[in-house]
């Protein structure tokens, strides 16, 4: 005999437990599946985010960053500190100690709120019937008023870079290096090839990264991005743009890279190579052949813009539907479809999902891109301001980067705002309040922000949009 639930979610990543404590806050019998098993050999909830992705990521960035100020920016402070070492087990320690705390804090919501957690492999059947397959191999049926799968995403793997033990590793093996690697590779020039790349060259790798495409963060605003590659390339990144990575051998503890860009075919030498070229959905083994469920041209689950799927009372969310690969949207979603499963009226606006890169200083942007408006033939104007002309960026020792600000030329409505600074991924969200309520970079411009911050960066950039920023020249506008 199955168990009977309002509502059954397939996964407890970001997407999924959020969507579970949601449902159960809207009264819904909810239950939760998660087959994520951690290192220890401990079922955990969390899913990549919490276990290896988001959080140990920033654990290991904070802590790389904090050692790269003490050797080569407390001086500058008049701060004194010699023979500075890192102990790289103990910010391992660190982070899996922080990883712990989270994963046990969804624990304790999921019963606080009254989420029933099974632990196993999740499987839609015909009829929102849901399988459980245990780790010991025994079986269970869940029956479901609606399900939702949350089942998230996996690393891409490539040809050329077959994953070996200790030496070519994923993102969650470059998580788990217990001393620096003198010779770095990074296949992937995105947000997690940089991210990654950015802890282990402060903390002394000789760090590069091979990107495949020829425009470094070609989704990202160009003015943004060109100044981002300066700054990386100034901190000891080595980027190859237009480089395709064509084999890997291994002699002796050693990886041999051999790529080929505009200028022919080379090699390099490496003692660690990570490969991180992107991910795709997580379907495997998720769904029956006759679930009624559909996959489309990617591989991704078919969703309507409320997150229903081909079939009745199913629904999917997070990495493994079209969009973003982001914690945050899966997140929202999530609370979305509880709340539309419930009789309410919910929506996601999608063209107001922030993005940022955890390098330092931060990436952060929100709305359209210059090159979006372009192609669009979207007329538009723009402010730009400096953190070099930033009070508080002085007083940080973090001058690097810009507020810059997009708003259609006609109604003066804010259509995107990037930041390349220090704390832009706390700066970005008043770019994204923004975008939500339609606000004109005069509304903006005519708030008070407070001083010495960082954020009187972006008011400057919206007092630019119409030439009157106040603390650098204006441009003439057309």
């Amino acid at each position: 005999m199955s168990d009977k639930f309002d509502v059954v979610v397939i996964g407890a990543g970001p997407g999924g437990y959020v969507a579970a404590i949601r449902a159960a806050q809207l009264g819904l019998k909810t239950a939760c599946i998660e087959k994520w098993i951690n290192k220890d050999g401990k079922d955990v909830l969390g899913g990549t985010c919490l276990n290896v992705g988001c959080i140990p990521s920033k654990a290991l960035l904070e802590a790389s960053h904090k050692f790269h100020e003490a050797t080569h920016d407390f001086d500058t402070f008049g701060i004194q500190a010699t023979d500075v070492k890192m102990n790289v087990q103990k910010m391992i320690d660190r982070k899996d100690k922080i990883i712990g705390q989270l994963t046990g804090g969804i624990e304790g919501l999921f019963t606080a709120n009254g989420v029933k957690r099974f632990i196993g492999t999740g499987k839609l059947l015909a009829g929102k019937k849901v399988e459980i397959t245990a780790h010991d191999g025994s079986t269970q049926i869940l029956e479901a008023g609606n399900v939702i799968i949350a089942s998230g995403s996996v690393p891409v793997e490539i040809p050329p870079a077959p994953l070996t033990e200790g030496l070519i590793v994923d993102s969650t093996g470059a998580l788990e290096f217990t001393e620096t690697p003198k010779r770095l590779g990074v296949i992937g020039g995105g947000v997690i090839g940089l991210e990654l790349g950015s802890v282990w060259s402060r903390l002394g790798s000789e760090v590069t990264v091979f990107e495949a495409m020829d425009t470094f963060l070609a989704s990202l605003d160009q003015q943004i991005a060109k100044d981002v590659k300066k700054s990386l390339t100034k901190q000891g990144l080595q980027i190859e743009l237009g480089a395709r990575v064509t084999g890997t051998t291994i002699n002796d503890q050693e990886v041999e890279v051999t790529f080929t860009d505009a200028k022919g075919e080379h090699s390099k030498v490496f003692d660690k190579l990570i490969v991180c070229v992107g991910r795709k959905p997580f379907t495997q083994g998720v769904l029956a052949d006759d679930s009624g469920v559909s996959l489309d041209e990617r591989g991704f689950i078919f969703v309507d813009d409320n997150c229903r799927t081909s079939a009745p009372g199913v629904y999917a969310i997070g990495d493994v539907v079209r969009g973003a690969m982001l914690a945050h949207k899966a997140s929202e979603e999530g609370v979305a479809v509880a709340d539309l499963i419930a009789g309410h009226k919910a929506e996601v606006n999608y063209d107001a999902i922030p993005s940022v890169i955890y390098t330092f200083p931060e990436v952060a942007a929100v709305g359209k891109t210059e090159e979006e408006l372009k192609a669009s033939n979207v007329p538009y104007k723009t402010g730009v301001f400096p953190f070099a002309a930033a009070g508080r960026a002085m007083t940080n020792n973090c001058t690097e980067g810009m507020v810059k600000i997009l708003a259609h030329a006609e109604t003066d409505r804010v259509l995107g705002m990037h930041i390349f600074g220090q704390n832009a991924g706390e700066l970005i969200h008043t770019g994204v309040i923004a975008l939500e309520f339609a606000s004109s970079a005069e509304d903006l411009a005519l708030m008070c922000f407070a001083h010495p911050t960082l954020s009187e960066a972006v008011h400057e950039a919206a007092l630019a949009v119409d030439g009157h920023a106040i603390h650098m020249p204006n441009r003439k506008k057309r």
